[in-house]
């Protein structure tokens, strides 16, 4: 059987402004009102064929205007939403703003736990599903790793990351953090396997080492991170 590849490519989603449909929305909400009270008193009357359609007229609109009210989203800075619509990759707000979107839509994060309810029978709801966009700091544990010769010795790594696309990140892997916690344990071990600890005083000059050679064991280990 063929192993096909399937990456998601990120599509920034285009979505209305949130003012001008809140606007709107409070617009159809007020005219909905107007024609059930209209048709309420034309029923009063006995005139049961206007009164009749502007009541259920005004209940549908609004009906409509409530569902509509669950479109809104507010983008902060340095924050995104990645949105699906009935199984679909629907597009991914990135820029700061007020915005309103199809109320169907739902927002994806795979490292937010959804709602739970414990042992205790406290419910314990799931955080905000939007992606932080900002510099993160992944502190990894020390882990034992061999050197080149084979030695054991423990290193630490800091790792400064960011999401760059947000559509890979949330379809690509099961959980983006987890991933690049796991992958940068793996690269480490790679890694250290390249190069003795340390040099003896009669060894050549330009051997490298992990202790004497840090930045280039470094730069090695974010190329060989950033490829994974």
């Amino acid at each position: 059987m063929e192993n096909k590849k399937i990456s998601h490519e990120e599509r920034e989603k285009k979505a209305l402004s949130g003012g001008l449909m809140l606007f709107l929305i409070l617009v159809l909400a007020l005219a909905s009102l107007a024609a059930m009270i209209f048709g309420g008193f034309r029923l009063a009357e006995g005139a049961s064929f206007p009164g009749g359609a502007l009541l259920a007229a005004g209940i549908a609109a609004l009906i409509l205007a409530f569902v509509l009210c669950f479109g809104f989203k507010i983008i902060n800075p340095k924050e995104a939403l990645v949105l699906v619509l009935f199984g679909k990759y629907y597009g991914s707000l990135k820029q700061e703003g007020f915005y309103w979107v199809n109320p169907f839509c739902t927002a994806v994060n795979p490292t937010v736990s959804p709602t739970t309810v414990t042992p205790s029978g406290s419910v314990s709801f799931g955080g905000s599903r939007k992606l932080s966009l900002k510099a993160l700091t992944l502190n990894n544990e020390k882990q034992v790793v061999n050197d080149q010769l084979g030695n054991p010795i423990i290193i630490g790594t800091i790792v400064v990351w960011r999401v760059v696309n947000t559509a890979k990140a949330v379809f690509d892997v099961n959980n983006y953090k987890t991933f690049l916690s796991i992958q940068c344990d793996s690269a480490i071990r790679n890694v250290s396997r390249m190069y003795p600890y340390d040099i003896a005083d009669g060894d050549g000059a330009d051997e490298k080492s992990l202790r004497g050679s840090s930045q280039e064991v470094a730069d090695r280990l974010k190329q060989d991170l950033q490829a994974r």
